[in-house]
């Protein structure tokens, strides 16, 4: 009894406060009895200094040095008693050398950020401007751990029938006509729950919800003058702390709270959730940055350093983490962890996961530790794990990032081949056939399944779906970087006038446009990913890069659901065909065999006539046909399916594949036509009069069931 209860009491004091000899783990600052363990790590820091404050003060009312005797092996871990928890905000000051080109910057001037703060005080209204003079802007925070998941446990949904809907929480919310009481925060969010289980999603990926500073952009919108935002959030400031400023209840210190709730209902609709997460570099940004926490804790460990001191940069935002030193990739997973044990979160995104795989000079590695430990990590087994399989230092990986059989990628190369497809270029057609069944020319040989590439048309960067066949250069004037921002080759098309049209013609052929991008995406092997608002013809006035942009042309506009109410129902109705049509979502690879002895492969691909596919250069047609036998197989309807795009300029008469004996095709979908004609419901599709001929018009597709009759 002697032994535990001493525990409880002080070894050392210093003034009023009572102190112990801390635990070094776990990193940062947790509650044990009578006190607060405060565990904080550095290699090179000659000593470290605990700064509180109470909420919200100027200034802090203590400093309390750590006794050269709490320091174990790199890591300073103190026991302070009787503190409130929930009244207080806590910081370091570290001492040490500071000599920039041997890769030191240690300051004691600057209070320091704990790199596994749960909770971040300072940012508590989105926008809201940030109190001057503030000598601790970013405010670590203790908050309560007392939340009921009730029986709410990780989806583990399969991961061939995911359709992924990537969106910004805020931006989701934040307009007025949301119609949400609380808009641009996660109870916003939770209230259109309702809007995505009837659009047919079962997966969301959230834009960055760690905490960061809105207001690092220093340009201004040189039309308006108005200063520019970090509205995107890809600049994190702390790995473990939800925004606070997407939070109503961020005010009152309850953002954990709020976002486990929002995690809670997606888990109770039938929802996955995926968090986009940002460990290739922080809002330190280079050597003219802000010192918030790594820089100052120990800028050498946790960041990559050319041998004069300068930051690697291959993330193109001034610095680089070094993730595959031992202590970064142990912060890495050690956060990856937390948000799937404390947040239920189902999945992560990695944003230029590139990076992840480099080595302490930047260098590429054949088995890098981080991905590899990620990969086989005992708590993460059944998270998705996707990579943007590329960085800003060049390095483009899709098709060969490290997968060790669990990651996929967001697939660039099927965006890429969509576009140019979708607008008619030539030797795109070919390409395209590799793109619908999964890119096995990039997946294939490594053993990997069609379920590693997340297909993708449009997502948060480059243009939004509408204006991909609006627009035919950038519109980012108003970003403050005279246009030279964002991809300068999106491989859009503008329909013929650049811009908005009061034009029918040219608007009947941008919404066909996008029916026949949204039929593309939709009948390809693979995991699909929507661009929020893109089912609603969401538009950024032709802006690529809209990252800065906190206001309403940027904020998703709701009232497009009634004006673009045809291209609502044709994604709903064509997500709910996929739904139900296995062989559209197949956890194995065509083979193009007959090994059933159905009579016919398992896929066939066809051009003007059938059986003969024509992929050459001036070629801009395909069609394919799945066997309904095999779909039963994978659990399907038995229905046959057939698809045929057309995006020549002038119509083409397609040959039909003949059925067996007694089945008809019947028309699911076709693009030309005019709501309600352009998709039929289930069971409501018409037979066609001709079961020979399809006539498709210039830039159209055309989906078709076959059924056995009766």
């Amino acid at each position: 009894m002697h032994e535990a209860t001493s525990k409880h009491y002080p070894t050392h004091h210093h003034g009023v406060f009572r102190l112990r000899y801390g635990h070094p783990l776990p990193f940062g600052a947790s509650l044990v009895p009578g006190g607060i363990n405060f565990s904080v790590f550095s290699s090179h820091a000659t000593d470290c200094t605990l700064v509180l404050f109470e909420k919200g003060a100027p200034r802090p009312f203590a400093e309390i040095p750590f006794p050269p005797e709490f320091r174990m092996g790199d890591v300073f871990a103190m026991v302070v008693f009787d503190l409130d928890a929930g009244n207080i905000e806590y910081g370091y000051r570290m001492n040490g050398p500071f000599k920039p080109g041997a890769g030191h910057r240690f300051d004691p001037r600057h209070i320091l950020l704990d790199p596994f703060a749960r909770s971040v005080g300072g940012r508590e209204i989105f926008g809201a401007e940030p109190r001057e003079h503030d000598i601790y802007p970013h405010r670590g925070r203790i908050p309560e751990n007392n939340f009921d998941w009730e029986h709410d446990r990780p989806l583990d949904l399969p991961v061939p029938e995911l359709v992924i809907y990537e969106l910004h929480v805020r931006g989701f919310t934040r307009h007025p006509s949301s119609g949400v009481a609380k808009p641009g925060t996660f109870d916003g969010l939770r209230e259109k729950i309702p809007y995505l289980v009837d659009l047919g999603i079962n997966c969301v990926e959230l834009m960055p919800v760690f905490e960061f500073n809105e207001h690092e952009n220093p340009r201004a919108n040189p039309e308006t003058g108005e200063p520019l935002k970090n509205y995107w959030g890809y600049s994190t400031l702390a790995f473990r702390a939800p925004k606070t400023g997407y939070a109503s209840r961020g005010p009152i210190g309850r953002e954990v709270d709020e976002l486990k709730d929002l995690v809670k209902a997606f888990h109770g609709a039938g929802i996955q959730v995926i968090f986009d997460v940002v460990f290739n570099h922080t809002a330190e940004g280079d050597a003219d940055g802000p010192v918030i926490s790594f820089r100052g804790l120990d800028n050498k460990t946790y960041y990559l350093l050319a041998p004069n001191g300068d930051y690697l940069n291959f993330s193109g935002c001034g610095n680089t983490l070094d993730c595959n030193h031992p202590v970064v990739r142990d912060f890495v997973l050690d956060c990856l962890r937390y948000w799937a044990a404390e947040y239920h979160v189902d999945g992560f995104r990695f944003d230029l996961a590139s990076v992840l795989g480099r080595d302490s000079q930047g260098n590429p590695l054949p088995n890098p530790p981080l991905l590899e430990s990620i990969a086989h990590d005992p708590v993460l087994a059944h998270c998705e794990l996707i990579a943007e399989a590329w960085d800003a230092g060049g390095l483009y990986q899709v098709g060969n990032f490290p997968s060790y059989g669990r990651w996929m990628e967001w697939n660039g190369k099927f965006r890429d081949a969509a576009r140019r497809f979708l607008r008619g270029d030539d030797n795109s057609a070919g390409e395209m056939v590799q793109r619908i069944l999964g890119s096995p020319d990039l997946y294939q040989p490594s053993g990997r399944k069609p379920a590693a590439s997340v297909n993708f048309i449009t997502c948060h960067d480059g243009f939004t779906l509408a204006d991909l066949f609006s627009y035919g250069a950038k519109q980012n004037l108003e970003n403050g970087e005279d246009n030279n921002d964002g991809d300068n080759n999106g491989l859009s098309w503008n329909c013929g006038v650049e811009g908005p049209t009061n034009n029918p013609d040219i608007n009947t052929l941008r919404l066909r446009c996008a029916k026949n991008a949204m039929a593309l995406l939709l009948v390809s092997q693979g995991v699909p990913m929507l661009s929020m608002g893109d089912e609603m013809g969401r538009t950024q006035r032709g802006n690529n890069n809209a990252y800065c942009h906190d206001t309403e042309w940027n904020w998703l506009d709701w009232t497009m659901a009634g004006t673009n109410a045809a291209l609502f129902r044709f994604v709903k109705t064509l997500l709910a065909f996929r739904r139900r049509h296995a062989s559209l979502h197949r956890n194995e690879w065509f083979t193009g065999r007959d090994e059933i002895g159905g009579g016919y492969p398992d896929i066939s691909w066809h051009g003007v006539e059938p059986d003969k596919p024509d992929w050459g250069e001036s070629s801009h047609s395909l069609a394919f046909m799945l066997c309904g036998h095999h779909d039963r197989t994978e659990g399907g309807s038995g229905d046959f399916f057939y698809a045929a795009f057309n995006m020549h300029t002038e119509p083409l008469l397609f040959g039909l594949p003949a059925l067996p004996e007694g089945w008809h095709w019947h028309l699911l979908a076709d693009t030309a036509c005019d709501s309600p004609r352009d998709i039929f419901e289930p069971g409501e599709e018409p037979r066609l009069d001709d079961q020979e001929r399809l006539n498709l018009p210039p830039k159209s597709t055309t989906l078709c069931i076959g059924r056995q009759a009766g």
